[in-house]
Protein backbone atom coordinates (compact mmCIF):
# COMPACT_ATOMS: atom_id res chain seq x y z
CA UNK A 1 0.00 0.00 0.00
CA UNK A 2 2.85 2.41 0.82
CA UNK A 3 4.39 2.05 -2.64
CA UNK A 4 0.97 2.57 -4.20
CA UNK A 5 0.50 5.77 -2.20
CA UNK A 6 3.94 7.09 -3.14
CA UNK A 7 3.30 6.39 -6.83
CA UNK A 8 -0.06 8.19 -6.76
CA UNK A 9 1.37 11.16 -4.87
CA UNK A 10 4.36 11.34 -7.20
CA UNK A 11 2.09 11.32 -10.26
CA UNK A 12 0.01 14.10 -8.72
CA UNK A 13 3.12 16.06 -7.82
CA UNK A 14 4.33 15.91 -11.43
CA UNK A 15 1.12 17.67 -12.44
CA UNK A 16 1.70 20.21 -9.66
CA UNK A 17 5.22 20.83 -10.99
CA UNK A 18 3.87 21.21 -14.51
CA UNK A 19 1.35 23.85 -13.42
CA UNK A 20 4.04 25.61 -11.38
CA UNK A 21 6.66 25.64 -14.14
CA UNK A 22 4.43 26.69 -17.02
CA UNK A 23 2.78 29.37 -14.89
CA UNK A 24 6.17 30.92 -14.13
CA UNK A 25 7.27 30.74 -17.77
CA UNK A 26 4.14 32.61 -18.82
CA UNK A 27 3.53 34.93 -15.87
CA UNK A 28 7.04 36.35 -15.40
CA UNK A 29 7.36 37.96 -18.88
CA UNK A 30 3.64 38.81 -19.08
CA UNK A 31 3.86 40.51 -15.70
CA UNK A 32 6.64 42.78 -16.99
CA UNK A 33 4.54 43.72 -20.02
CA UNK A 34 1.58 44.51 -17.77
CA UNK A 35 3.84 46.58 -15.52
CA UNK A 36 4.92 48.71 -18.48
CA UNK A 37 1.24 49.12 -19.39
CA UNK A 38 0.37 50.29 -15.88
CA UNK A 39 3.18 52.87 -16.07
CA UNK A 40 2.29 54.02 -19.59
CA UNK A 41 1.91 57.72 -20.29
CA UNK A 42 -1.03 56.85 -22.56
CA UNK A 43 -3.79 57.33 -20.01
CA UNK A 44 -6.50 55.10 -21.59
CA UNK A 45 -4.06 52.17 -21.71
CA UNK A 46 -2.87 52.86 -18.18
CA UNK A 47 -6.44 53.00 -16.87
CA UNK A 48 -7.41 49.79 -18.68
CA UNK A 49 -4.40 47.86 -17.40
CA UNK A 50 -4.84 49.10 -13.83
CA UNK A 51 -8.53 48.14 -13.91
CA UNK A 52 -7.72 44.61 -15.10
CA UNK A 53 -5.03 44.23 -12.43
CA UNK A 54 -7.45 45.51 -9.77
CA UNK A 55 -10.10 42.98 -10.80
CA UNK A 56 -7.69 40.05 -10.91
CA UNK A 57 -6.02 40.91 -7.60
CA UNK A 58 -9.34 41.68 -5.95
CA UNK A 59 -11.06 38.37 -6.72
CA UNK A 60 -10.16 34.84 -5.55
CA UNK A 61 -8.13 32.64 -7.88
CA UNK A 62 -10.69 29.89 -7.29
CA UNK A 63 -13.43 32.11 -8.69
CA UNK A 64 -11.27 32.94 -11.71
CA UNK A 65 -10.67 29.24 -12.37
CA UNK A 66 -14.40 28.52 -12.30
CA UNK A 67 -15.22 31.53 -14.49
CA UNK A 68 -12.56 30.73 -17.10
CA UNK A 69 -13.47 27.06 -17.36
CA UNK A 70 -17.27 27.19 -17.11
CA UNK A 71 -17.89 30.76 -18.33
CA UNK A 72 -17.62 30.27 -22.13
CA UNK A 73 -19.94 27.28 -22.09
CA UNK A 74 -22.58 28.95 -19.91
CA UNK A 75 -22.47 32.36 -21.60
CA UNK A 76 -21.92 31.42 -25.25
CA UNK A 77 -22.97 27.75 -25.26
CA UNK A 78 -19.54 26.87 -26.57
CA UNK A 79 -17.24 24.90 -24.29
CA UNK A 80 -13.87 25.92 -25.70
CA UNK A 81 -12.11 23.59 -23.25
CA UNK A 82 -13.84 20.45 -24.52
CA UNK A 83 -10.75 18.49 -25.55
CA UNK A 84 -8.31 16.09 -23.88
CA UNK A 85 -6.11 18.67 -22.11
CA UNK A 86 -8.76 21.38 -21.92
CA UNK A 87 -8.98 21.44 -18.15
CA UNK A 88 -5.23 21.78 -17.77
CA UNK A 89 -5.15 24.56 -20.37
CA UNK A 90 -7.90 26.44 -18.50
CA UNK A 91 -5.93 26.08 -15.27
CA UNK A 92 -2.77 27.42 -16.90
CA UNK A 93 -4.61 30.40 -18.43
CA UNK A 94 -6.12 31.30 -15.05
CA UNK A 95 -2.85 30.90 -13.17
CA UNK A 96 -0.74 32.80 -15.70
CA UNK A 97 -3.12 35.77 -15.83
CA UNK A 98 -3.53 35.85 -12.05
CA UNK A 99 0.15 35.68 -11.20
CA UNK A 100 1.14 38.00 -14.04
CA UNK A 101 -1.01 40.70 -12.44
CA UNK A 102 0.61 40.14 -9.03
CA UNK A 103 4.09 40.08 -10.56
CA UNK A 104 3.32 43.27 -12.49
CA UNK A 105 2.82 45.20 -9.26
CA UNK A 106 6.11 43.89 -7.90
CA UNK A 107 7.88 44.86 -11.12
CA UNK A 108 6.25 48.30 -11.09
CA UNK A 109 7.25 48.92 -7.48
CA UNK A 110 10.82 47.85 -8.19
CA UNK A 111 11.17 50.03 -11.30
CA UNK A 112 9.61 53.08 -9.67
CA UNK A 113 11.88 52.71 -6.63
CA UNK A 114 14.94 53.46 -8.76
CA UNK A 115 16.04 57.08 -8.55
CA UNK A 116 15.19 59.17 -11.62
CA UNK A 117 18.71 60.51 -11.45
CA UNK A 118 20.00 57.20 -12.77
CA UNK A 119 17.76 57.48 -15.83
CA UNK A 120 18.98 61.03 -16.37
CA UNK A 121 22.62 60.01 -15.95
CA UNK A 122 22.19 57.35 -18.63
CA UNK A 123 20.65 59.89 -20.98
CA UNK A 124 23.56 62.27 -20.39
CA UNK A 125 25.92 59.45 -21.41
CA UNK A 126 24.01 59.13 -24.67
CA UNK A 127 22.37 55.80 -23.86
CA UNK A 128 19.00 54.85 -25.31
CA UNK A 129 16.04 54.04 -23.06
CA UNK A 130 16.47 50.31 -23.64
CA UNK A 131 20.19 50.51 -22.85
CA UNK A 132 19.48 52.42 -19.65
CA UNK A 133 16.90 49.86 -18.59
CA UNK A 134 18.88 46.71 -19.32
CA UNK A 135 22.38 47.94 -18.38
CA UNK A 136 21.65 50.20 -15.39
CA UNK A 137 18.17 49.61 -14.02
CA UNK A 138 17.35 45.93 -14.50
CA UNK A 139 19.82 44.31 -12.09
CA UNK A 140 18.97 46.83 -9.38
CA UNK A 141 15.29 46.10 -9.90
CA UNK A 142 15.91 42.35 -9.67
CA UNK A 143 17.76 42.88 -6.39
CA UNK A 144 14.79 44.75 -4.91
CA UNK A 145 12.04 42.45 -6.16
CA UNK A 146 13.60 39.09 -5.23
CA UNK A 147 12.13 38.98 -1.67
CA UNK A 148 8.50 39.81 -2.62
CA UNK A 149 8.78 37.73 -5.80
CA UNK A 150 10.02 34.72 -3.84
CA UNK A 151 7.02 34.99 -1.52
CA UNK A 152 4.62 34.98 -4.49
CA UNK A 153 6.38 32.04 -6.13
CA UNK A 154 6.23 29.98 -2.94
CA UNK A 155 2.54 30.87 -2.66
CA UNK A 156 2.13 29.60 -6.22
CA UNK A 157 3.39 26.18 -5.13
CA UNK A 158 0.49 25.90 -2.67
CA UNK A 159 -2.07 27.56 -4.95
CA UNK A 160 -1.61 24.79 -7.52
CA UNK A 161 -3.91 22.70 -5.29
CA UNK A 162 -6.81 24.92 -6.42
CA UNK A 163 -6.69 23.28 -9.84
CA UNK A 164 -8.70 20.39 -8.40
CA UNK A 165 -11.71 22.75 -8.40
CA UNK A 166 -12.12 22.00 -12.10
CA UNK A 167 -11.09 18.36 -11.74
CA UNK A 168 -7.40 18.54 -12.60
CA UNK A 169 -5.61 15.64 -10.89
CA UNK A 170 -2.84 17.05 -8.70
CA UNK A 171 -1.17 15.94 -5.49
CA UNK A 172 -3.93 16.93 -3.04
CA UNK A 173 -6.49 15.07 -5.13
CA UNK A 174 -4.15 12.07 -5.21
CA UNK A 175 -3.85 12.08 -1.42
CA UNK A 176 -7.55 12.62 -0.84
CA UNK A 177 -8.52 9.76 -3.15
CA UNK A 178 -7.25 7.29 -0.55
CA UNK A 179 -9.81 8.55 1.99
CA UNK A 180 -12.69 7.25 -0.12
CA UNK A 181 -10.90 4.37 -1.79
CA UNK A 182 -9.05 2.83 1.17
CA UNK A 183 -10.30 4.77 4.22
CA UNK A 184 -6.77 6.10 4.83
CA UNK A 185 -6.11 9.66 6.01
CA UNK A 186 -2.32 9.59 6.24
CA UNK A 187 -1.67 9.81 2.47
CA UNK A 188 -3.40 13.19 2.42
CA UNK A 189 -1.19 14.51 5.22
CA UNK A 190 1.84 12.94 3.57
CA UNK A 191 1.40 15.41 0.72
CA UNK A 192 2.78 18.01 3.14
CA UNK A 193 6.19 16.35 2.81
CA UNK A 194 6.20 17.08 -0.93
CA UNK A 195 5.16 20.70 -0.41
CA UNK A 196 7.65 21.27 2.41
CA UNK A 197 10.51 19.77 0.42
CA UNK A 198 9.74 21.80 -2.69
CA UNK A 199 9.23 25.05 -0.78
CA UNK A 200 12.45 24.36 1.15
CA UNK A 201 14.41 24.00 -2.09
CA UNK A 202 12.91 27.24 -3.42
CA UNK A 203 13.72 29.06 -0.17
CA UNK A 204 17.37 28.00 -0.38
CA UNK A 205 17.51 28.93 -4.06
CA UNK A 206 16.12 32.42 -3.49
CA UNK A 207 18.50 32.88 -0.56
CA UNK A 208 21.41 32.14 -2.89
CA UNK A 209 20.05 34.57 -5.48
CA UNK A 210 19.75 37.33 -2.86
CA UNK A 211 23.31 36.65 -1.73
CA UNK A 212 24.53 36.73 -5.33
CA UNK A 213 22.92 40.15 -5.84
CA UNK A 214 24.04 41.55 -2.48
CA UNK A 215 26.69 43.76 -4.09
CA UNK A 216 23.90 46.06 -5.30
CA UNK A 217 22.89 48.61 -2.73
CA UNK A 218 19.16 48.49 -2.08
Amino acid sequence: MFSEVIKALSDGFLVTLQIFGITLLGALPLGLIIAFGSMSRFLPLKALVKTIVWIIRGTPLMLQLIAIYYGPGLLFHNNIWNYSNGRMTAVLVAFIVNYACYFSEIYRGGIESISKGQFEAGQVLGMTKSQIFFKIILLQVIKRIVPPMSNEIITLVKDTSLSRVIAVYEIIWAGQSFIKGAALIWPLFFTAVYYLAFCGILTVLFGLIEKKLSYFSA
